[in-house]
């Protein structure tokens, strides 16, 4: 949900963070884990190489091939189940399963693809689904009004010349709609300009377009809910992310004090909820060696967590920060 674009163009699929969330995962041969985000299939094959049984989910029908071929190479040890990662509790089964393993947001073979028109640097369709079903980053372009599409870019993209930028949209689409990657790209230049040396004035756009389009903070909180399902006591949850509010969510998640409002001396103490995570790991960032031959891991970040014996708890949005657009239902 957030690697960033315009560097590392046609770099190999490399997955970000690798060796730290196989060590935070730590599987053994046997282990059973799931790849709930399984893009290119960097993570299954390690995890695959290092002994453990794989069971690999992604709603992305392009990813088809790169299934078909880890299934070739370890046909008895990996499985691959077609979906979302919101509900991989569901998909896996009642099988017991020691790790997951998220990787948040669009892959690189995403971004590479224009076809899917998911990047402003290459001139595509403003398509930006992920499966391929339901509204497109066109269909919201063209058809919200100009409030509701500064508050959509301002609460997903943290885009604060938002209203600027929606201004623009609308006056240009009452000329023509606006239907490829590269026409909004220039629209959203010329509302707010661009300075030498800064990111490219559309990034935060993109991502906030991406964002609605597949509905991805909801992805990310039921993943994470549906993930402490699954796992029982000991079972291990790795999740990496590549925008502040993301990482947000997954913090506040894994430690729901971090989230709560501070309690007042005065105030009768409320009972201490029993911790579904322990052995929270520290935020754990891309080294100088990794940024080198993979410039968009630049803004990952990795968290994970152990499970406890506690039940899991019912889904929930509120303490985890979850972004609200203005004036929505």
């Amino acid at each position: 949900m957030g690697k960033p674009e315009g560097s590392g163009q046609g770099l190999p699929h490399v997955p970000v963070l690798l060796t730290e969330v196989l060590d935070a995962l730590a599987p053994l041969p046997g282990a059973r884990i799931v790849d709930g985000t399984f893009g290119a299939g960097g993570y299954s094959r390690a995890l695959l190489q290092a002994g453990a049984t794989v069971v690999a989910i992604d709603r992305d029908p392009g990813v088809a091939p790169y299934a078909e071929r880890l299934r070739a190479d370890f046909p008895e040890r990996f499985s691959f189940a077609p979906g979302a990662f919101s509900a991989l509790d569901e998909l896996v089964g009642a099988e017991p399963v020691d790790g997951v393993v998220l990787d948040i947001g669009v892959s690189s073979m995403q971004l590479d693809e224009a076809g899917r028109g998911f990047s402003f640097m290459r001139e595509g369709p403003l398509d930006m689904r992920m499966a391929g079903e339901g509204e497109s980053a066109a269909d919201l372009v063209n058809t919200l009004d100009e409030t509701e599409l500064a508050n959509l870019l301002f609460a997903y993209g943290e885009e604060r010349k938002s209203r600027r930028i929606a201004h623009g949209i609308v006056a240009a689409r009452a000329t023509r709609p606006i239907t490829t990657t590269t026409q909004l790209a220039r629209l959203i230049e010329k509302a707010i300009g661009r300075k030498p040396g800064d990111q490219h004035p559309a990034t935060r756009s993109f991502q906030a377009l991406r964002i609605a389009v597949n509905a991805e903070f909801d992805e990310l909180v039921e993943g994470l809910f549906a993930s402490e399902r699954l796992l029982d006591e000991g079972g291990r949850l790795a999740v990496v992310t590549f925008h502040s509010l993301e990482d947000r969510i997954v913090k506040r998640f894994f430690d729901p004090e971090k989230g709560g409002p501070t309690q007042s001396r005065h105030l009768p103490q409320t009972v201490v909820e029993e911790r579904r995570w322990v052995d929270v790991g520290k935020p754990v960032k891309p080294g100088t060696a990794e940024l080198a031959h993979n410039p968009r891991a630049r803004s990952a970040i990795l968290r994970s967590a152990r499970r406890s014996s506690a039940p899991p708890r019912p889904a929930r949005y509120d303490g985890l920060g979850v972004p609200r657009i203005r004036g929505a239902a």
